[in-house]
């Protein structure tokens, strides 16, 4: 397929067949080096980095980001993480006794958490729709889901792609029938931005949030929050600080609220420029676009390994560069190790609901290669894994 041109655009250590991108991405040397830039620049001169230059720089990456997503920068503020993001909607939202929030068995485990505490603690229900495998077709997912929608729906939380499961969800239908009805939507893309392409006035979401370290390729800790802007004023900072009735106020009080919260090292935000530009000099969408072939293509025959059945239809409706292979062991938990220690492949064993997943990531860095050389141990320790 051509991909491995881009292996030495990586850090990752060169004995280390690495099939797990997805857990927490991996930034290219030319990323990182505009990202220890900043960090140098801000170590050199805090109090002109922090109080001037800083701020300037968040500017510019913001603009960068909402070209990006085809939205309003001034409509997008950094967080840490998508579980920051979610904890912070969830705090604010005003849910009451007799209101539900919907969402799906698939969500990621600490956004699940997050809003069954927030519904726990308002009397609220937290309406979780469990979707049965496997998916034939996008239709036989909205029929699952969308039977869940009562009068009393408040809010639907649904993931772009899910992570235990590694499952692209039909969103733009789901968006299209929340704002028929006048339900709001926030949609957790913490694999999406990267791997699909992302157009926030499109889609038609209320709340969105993506990670910027995983696919698209910035350092650990860069993420952001999108919010509808006639719908920011109902969000309250996780953490009141200068921002806060700032005395030099901007022109947004969603900014100046979320965006400086106390002295902290935010220069991961700043690189979102050279991500976009790396992934642009490097024609990223065939990149992506070959890292889902090889994804597709190698599904079938992992699960004609494991004696098990893929959770989904194998198409571009349901797999992006992620793909769940449904493991029946003995002994799951013990096979992550096995396969690093013994064989230097890293790859997670998730579980999800009491089911057991081995689930491959494919970046650019990868090729087919590297999916023949899982197989092949597979096969090779088959008698110790049934």
């Amino acid at each position: 397929m051509g991909l491995n041109h881009l292996k030495d655009q990586f850090l990752l250590k060169k004995d280390v067949t690495y099939l797990n991108f997805g857990a927490f991405g991996a930034c290219p040397k030319p990323i990182f080096d505009v990202y220890q830039n900043f960090q140098r620049e801000l170590e050199e001169e805090p109090t002109l980095f922090i109080n001037e230059l800083g701020p300037a720089y968040l500017k510019k990456s913001r603009q960068s980001l909402g070209t990006y997503l085809n939205c309003s920068a001034d409509d997008v503020v950094y967080v840490t993480s998508p579980s920051y993001a979610v904890n912070l909607i969830a705090k604010s939202f005003n849910i009451t006794v007799g209101d539900e929030v919907l969402t799906s068995n698939l969500e990621y485990g600490p956004c699940d958490k997050t809003w069954k505490y927030y519904c726990e603690q308002n009397g609220a229900t937290y309406k979780k729709m469990e979707i049965k495998f496997p998916l034939l077709s996008k239709e036989d997912f909205l029929e699952q889901f969308l039977k869940g929608i009562t009068k009393q729906t408040k809010l639907i939380f649904i993931s772009h792609i899910t992570s235990s499961t590694s499952i692209r969800l039909p969103v733009e239908e789901i968006c299209a029938m929340a704002n028929q009805l006048g339900i709001l939507i926030y949609v957790d893309g913490a694999h999406a931005p990267g791997q699909l392409p992302i157009d926030l006035e499109k889609l038609g979401a209320d709340i969105y949030t993506g990670a910027c370290h995983k696919w698209m390729l910035t350092p650990k800790g860069s993420s952001f929050l999108y919010v509808r802007n006639s719908l920011q004023h109902l969000f309250d900072p996780l953490i009141i600080s200068w921002g806060y009735k700032s005395l030099k106020p901007s022109h947004s009080i969603f900014l100046d609220n979320h965006q400086f919260q106390g002295t902290r090292d935010y220069s991961s935000f700043l690189t979102i420029p050279a991500a976009i530009e790396f992934m642009e000099a490097n024609d990223w969408q065939k990149v992506s676009n070959d890292c889902k072939k090889i994804t597709q293509l190698n599904a079938v025959r992992f699960c004609e390994l494991m004696n098990t059945e893929p959770l989904t239809a194998i198409s571009d409706d349901f797999i992006a560069q992620l793909f769940c292979i449904p493991i029946h062991i003995k002994h799951p938990e013990q096979l992550y190790d096995l396969l690093y220690n013994q064989y230097r492949i890293q790859i997670p064993i998730l579980n999800h609901e009491g089911n057991s997943y081995l689930r491959y990531s494919i970046q650019g860095f990868n090729d087919q290669s590297d999916l023949d050389r899982l197989f092949d141990v597979l096969h090779e320790i088959s008698d110790e894994l049934f």
